[in-house]
């Protein structure tokens, strides 16, 4: 186990280096930042003197190090369009509004999904199971910010109940981005909870449980649900990865404060340390939180360790 926990993590570190390498590399692929920094009419003396103040007149490879040394003490630079602004400081803002949309919509999921799933298993091939299958289709193929759009228009636009955009209303603006977020995993869970229960529901544990005359109601939810939940729970471990990281769109579309929307922002003002240090940042939630799940399921199951 120590052995498949050190391969895992040195896999981590190694992916984490790579992506920021690209990153890095990408950044500086668009043009001289110091042309974009500053006016076209600036005299050479200025230029000389930006590019040693953010260290621009280093060799990539100076950079670079300089850059992940500094990213590893939790020192990710300024932001230029910001004034200076340490980014640290614009990433403690707006973390944790994105965490909070992330675990709503980790929340909507759930509480939506799991019990879904389980009811058109139970009525497999009913008028509800179809239902169920059209509703999974929709979600696994419509684009969230889609999804949205029509929430927006619908509860906001023509019901008035819900605000477009922000988060100056309380609970209330989380709904629209956080149902639209989440919606995408309902529909996958939903489907993973409804293949691992009709698995479940076909083993000769609860034809017998049956047999003896237990209620329904408790075969499926004592015997059934706990065994069909393994799947669904290893996936939504994983999702609270791409839920975190794939934020960026909904929040643009509804204007939410997060980590999404102020690369965006970024991205527009081509300020390549902000847009550098958010990407290595959710490239690192995302690898964390897999090598959690896959620790935790070699935890549960010896086999995949070898």
């Amino acid at each position: 186990m120590q052995r498949f926990i050190f391969l895992r993590v040195l896999q981590s570190i190694v992916a984490l280096l790579v992506i920021s390498a690209v990153v890095f590399a990408l950044a500086r692929v668009t043009g001289d930042p110091v042309a974009i920094l500053l006016p076209e009419d600036a005299s050479p003396k200025v230029v000389e003197q930006v590019r040693e103040k953010w260290g621009l007149d280093q060799p990539i490879y100076v950079q670079y190090a300089r850059y992940i040394g500094n990213f590893v003490t939790g020192d990710f630079g300024e932001a230029w369009a910001y004034g200076g602004v340490p980014i640290t400081e614009l990433i403690a803002r707006r973390l944790p509004n994105t965490i909070y949309l992330a675990s709503f919509a980790w929340i909507v999921s759930a509480a939506i999904a799991l019990p879904i799933g389980v009811l058109v298993a139970v009525k497999k091939d009913s008028a509800f199971d179809w239902a169920g299958k059209i509703v999974a289709l929709i979600g696994q193929s419509a684009p969230s910010f889609a999804i949205g759009l029509i929430l927006m228009w619908i509860f906001a636009v023509i019901l008035g109940w819900l605000p477009t955009s922000g988060n100056a209303d309380g609970f209330k603006s989380i709904i629209l981005p956080g149902v639209a977020l989440g919606y995408y995993n309902v529909a996958a869970v939903m489907r993973l909870t409804r293949s691992s229960m009709l698995e479940v529901l076909d083993t000769e544990y609860v034809k017998l449980a049956r047999i003896k005359g237990m209620p329904e109601r408790k075969v499926i939810w004592k015997h059934c649900f706990r065994n069909a939940l393994i799947v669904p729970f290893t996936y939504m471990g994983l999702i609270g990865a791409v839920l975190l990281t794939g934020s960026v769109v909904i929040e643009t579309v509804f204007v939410w404060p997060g980590l999404g929307d102020l690369a965006i922002d970024a991205i527009r003002n081509r300020d390549f340390p902000v847009i550098q240090s958010i990407v290595i940042l959710f490239a690192a939630f995302y690898i964390f939180i897999n090598l959690m799940v896959d620790v935790m399921y070699a935890y549960l199951n010896p086999r995949i360790r070898y």
